[in-house]
């Protein structure tokens, strides 16, 4: 294994350079951070260590952290320890536990070298197989990403294992590593076992696949690159690994922040349509549009701007093209397009704000719940017009009035949305 390290260290980094091995008290890290260790003076480097506490597991995670300093202190390793509180986020909380300890390592200089392994890696592998991936997800985890090294990647757990009985270093272990309440660990647990039993090298044979998938990714990503995306008809003839390449870097660099496949495959639609002006709407409210023999993309729309509506009163929307005439009731009238109701204090025309809610036929519901009830998509909702005054909605442009908010007879205000004409 240490051999193994060295060469991996000899490519990553430059004599003087400072390692700061990532160190969470685990087999792994701890291998990491005595390999470093013994390798520190022959290929001149500066090690550090840095532990981050979750703060997850109670007395368990101080343990880990007390269990770090007292090793680093014997060794006169520098040590910096960073704490914090992780909460689940949408991807869950290890993913948020993940953010949290890579945002912490990052706030040190040099090299940051965390302990990674061919078994990590092939785990990694099959856990983007199960999700679904493409070749970049294939390729698993990087060996060198900004100042992020992972000189272990070629080394198995077996290998760690017999590295720490030959220096007699302690480990402790992490007992959320023994839950198969995370995918991760149940793919270790019941998965690669299996596999492995088919082929004792199973998890060094992925590791380097991953490694090959990586460099072939990196070549179409390269033949991909350009200053101005190339023409229609150029993109037509392109293989489809470039051009879709193509396209995700186009969508990214438009708005579209995480692109996934289906983005592109319907971008694509637009370069093979026989309509030379068709357009698409993608995520975050951008609209991707072929201009004949281009693509080009337009900017999300902003959200309605607020309007005072005087009772009497007309105001305009002309981002909108409409017309909101307010005048006094002589029935009640409701329609999507007409409200007759009865105002507390100042009526506005805007969007939608957090809270907002309304009365239907079918119940009371939140205009947010409304809006994606009615499938309407993500961009459009901010540009719905609300209607509404001192005590909340007073109806919806296009849906209809909060019957909360109909007088018992007239007298009251009817309020009607129309087009304004050219």
């Amino acid at each position: 294994m240490l051999n193994e390290v060295k060469a991996r260290l000899r490519e990553m980094t430059r004599p003087g350079d400072r390692v700061v091995c990532a160190v969470s008290g685990g087999a792994d890290s701890m291998a990491l951070l005595w390999a470093v260790y013994l390798l520190r003076e022959p290929l001149g480097i500066r090690l550090e260590a840095a532990h981050f506490n979750h703060g997850l597991r109670g007395g368990e995670s101080l343990r880990d952290e007390n269990f770090v300093r007292e090793f680093c202190r014997r060794y006169d390793i520098p040590l910096t320890v960073g704490a914090g509180t992780v909460t689940a986020g949408k991807k869950g909380l290890e993913a948020a536990a993940r953010e949290a300890r890579y945002a912490f390592l990052h706030t040190r200089p040099g090299w940051i070298a965390t302990a990674h392994t061919a078994d990590d890696n092939a785990e990694t592998v099959l856990l983007h197989l199960v999700r679904g991936t493409g070749l970049k997800g294939l390729g698993a985890i990087a060996p060198v990403n900004g100042r992020l090294i992972r000189p272990m990647l070629g080394v198995t757990r077996r290998q760690v294992t017999a590295f720490l009985e030959e220096y007699h270093i302690p480990h402790i272990d992490d007992s959320s590593n023994d839950t198969d309440a995370f995918l991760r660990n149940r793919l270790r647990h019941s998965v690669m076992p299996l596999l492995t039993a088919e082929n004792p090298k199973l998890a060094k044979n992925l590791s380097a696949m991953a490694l090959r998938l990586r460099q072939d990714e990196e070549a179409l990503s390269d033949l991909a690159r350009f200053d101005t995306l190339p023409d229609v008809q150029t993109l037509r003839t392109l293989p489809s690994a470039v051009r879709g390449r193509m396209l995700e870097r186009f969508l990214k660099e438009n708005g579209v922040r995480e692109p996934e496949a289906q983005h592109i495959t319907l971008a694509e639609r637009l370069i093979f349509s026989e309509k030379p002006s068709a357009s698409a709407r993608f995520p975050g409210g951008v609209t991707i549009r072929r201009n004949y023999h281009r693509m080009e993309a337009l900017p999300p729309e902003a959200p309605l701007s607020s309007v005072t509506l005087l009772l009497p009163g007309t105001a305009e929307l002309p981002e909108l093209g409409l017309r909101v005439i307010a005048e006094p009731a002589e029935e009640i009238v409701q329609t999507p397009l007409t409200f007759t109701v009865a105002p507390v204090g100042a009526v506005v025309v805007r969007c939608r704000q957090a809270g907002d809610e309304i009365r239907l036929s079918g119940g009371t519901k939140s205009v947010k719940k409304l809006f994606i009830d009615r499938k309407i998509p993500a961009d459009r909702r901010l540009r719905i017009p609300v209607l509404a005054d001192d005590a909340g909605v007073l109806g919806i442009c296009g849906i209809g009035v909060n019957l909360d908010r109909v007088p018992q007879a007239p007298p009251g205000i009817q309020i009607r949305f129309e087009i304004m004409q050219p």
